[in-house]
């Protein structure tokens, strides 16, 4: 272990890497009652910590094995590092990357050059990339730059927790790692127990991808079956050797998050930095704040190192969607109503002033109507406390925020058609986003109207897009263009639409 200190005090990194700025994070930190720093390793060129270690290892080689040329595997960050090192060095290189790594970061080891980077895209996961990364370096007689498992790329990931210290001599609690195979965390352990044992190392994984958790847990290497891909940078299904070892010997404990914590954490992190960073970017920084609420702490400095920015544009969709879950910000529930005019006003009423982020409905029974809703609350206490108050009021609520398949499928399947529907008219609305729009649009509607289909969604936009089925009888027509032009909100009829017809109508 001593081996380690020297090694990392004389690693080789900055030839191609940068010493990453300590970043404070005011609003997050206010918002949990400690001192978060950021350590931007997402500002690295390839915008991962992955370089140092892989230029630390290829920077060592000989001429005669830089001239035969370098294989890596990778989910992609790692394969980035060995491609600039590549560039830099001089030397061809074969990455192997799993079928589901994203396109961008296919794309920025394409970057490197044609001529000397070759990629095989291969198996489902890093683990399936790396059996044929090993085959074809003997097949070639290649030399292999292992991502974690190697000391030389631990000491370079280990100049991380280097940094670190030298940045902030004040006290630390703690230090969080996002781990995969292990070696980032390994590297800083090393590093920061030897110098300072007093501070804290935590890993962080995602609860479908634990193999380091379940293996410090087991005393021994634990290979998993299946990973989680949504955080496609940790996607290991056994740890390394190496790394486990050293993990072993050091780190503290490990933290599993769930899906919406890592969502919540990128957008905490985009709020105090403005920058995105990728689900393995921002695993460090949701185990940091789950750790400090475990914990009850106040008054700590606690360090998540960012390790990653290479997000794949359209996942952004699903981390806006999950983000306010993810924090507990946003209640989904599923309330029965009745299906009597007046009903849904009531209902609207009940939820007070609090923002309406989502709603779903549609006419499927004369006697009661189901609703799908989402709602912007302060915390799971407020939420109980709506759920009471629907109760109490005779509307028979089911909580859905921690329900996965409800919101993954159900928020958008609810519909259908509805043979029970007569005088149906379909318009669509760009509602102002403030207070009190739907409650305007339902008061000025007549009572006599029945609303048999809505659908909203907030989009963060200055207006909502909303989607309402009203049951307007023929002789009213007059009383319902005075309604919409009275209104005073954009609006679009979609009667006709083929869509409607083939799907709602």
């Amino acid at each position: 272990m001593q081996d380690y200190l020297k090694r990392i005090l004389t690693a080789r990194v900055y030839d191609v890497a940068i010493e990453t700025p300590l970043e404070a994070a005011p609003n997050l930190s206010a918002r949990i009652g400690n001192t978060l720093l950021f350590k931007r390793e997402d500002m690295q060129p390839v915008f991962s910590f992955k370089l140092r270690g892989a230029y630390n290892k290829m920077a060592q080689l000989t001429p005669a094995q830089l001239q035969r040329g370098v294989i890596a595997a990778s989910a992609g960050n790692h394969a980035q590092g060995v491609a600039l090192s590549a560039h830099r060095l001089g030397c061809k290189a074969v990455i192997v990357m799993p079928t589901t790594t994203p396109q961008v970061k296919i794309d920025a080891v394409r970057h490197f050059g044609q001529d000397a980077i070759e990629i095989v895209l291969f198996g489902d996961s890093y683990s399936d990339a790396c059996t044929r990364a090993y085959a074809l370096e003997k097949e070639r007689q290649l030399t292999f730059v292992h991502p974690f498992d190697d000391p030389d790329v631990i000491a370079g990931q280990g100049t991380v927790g280097m940094e670190i210290l030298r940045q902030h001599q004040a006290p630390i609690h703690a230090i969080f790692c996002a781990i995969g195979g292990g070696g980032l965390i390994a590297g800083v352990a090393a590093y920061v127990k030897q110098v300072r044992p007093d501070i804290k190392v935590i890993g962080v994984q995602t609860n479908d991808s634990d193999a380091m958790f379940q293996s410090m847990q087991a005393g021994q290497r634990v290979q998993l079956n299946d990973v989680g891909l949504f955080s496609d940078g940790t996607a290991v299904k056994l740890v390394g050797e190496e790394t486990f070892r050293v993990c072993q010997h050091y780190v503290d404990e490990i933290v599993r998050v769930d899906t919406d914590a890592v969502c919540a954490a990128i957008k905490d992190v985009f709020q105090d930095t403005r920058s995105i960073l990728e689900p393995a970017g921002a695993l460090a920084v949701a185990g940091a704040k789950l750790y400090a609420k475990r914990e009850k702490l106040t008054g700590k400095t606690l360090i998540p190192v960012a390790c990653g920015a290479n997000m794949n544009f359209d996942r952004l969709r699903f981390v806006a969607e999950r983000a306010e879950i993810g924090e507990k910000r946003e209640a989904i529930l599923a309330v029965t109503i009745p299906e009597t005019p007046g009903s849904f006003r009531q209902f609207c009423t009940l939820l007070g002033s609090r923002n309406i982020t989502e709603f779903n409905y549609r006419f499927a029974d004369p006697k009661a109507a189901q609703v799908f809703v989402g709602v912007q609350v302060k915390d799971p206490a407020e939420t109980a406390t709506l759920v009471a108050t629907l109760q109490q009021n005779e509307l028979r609520t089911l909580d859905l925020t921690d329900n996965e398949m409800a919101k993954l499928h159900l928020r958008h399947l609810v519909g259908g058609h509805s043979a029970g529907v007569s005088d149906e008219i379909l318009f669509r609305f760009e509602f102002p986003e403030r207070p009190g729009a739907l409650m305007n649009f339902l008061n000025r509607m007549s009572h006599n109207w029945n609303i048999s289909l809505f659908h909203y969604r907030n989009h963060g936009a200055d207006y909502g897009r909303v989607l309402v089925g009203m049951q307007v009888p023929h002789h009213d027509k007059d009383a319902l263009r005075a309604f919409l032009d009275g209104l005073g909100y954009p609006y679009w009829d979609e009667s006709e639409n083929p869509a409607y017809r083939l799907f709602l109508g």
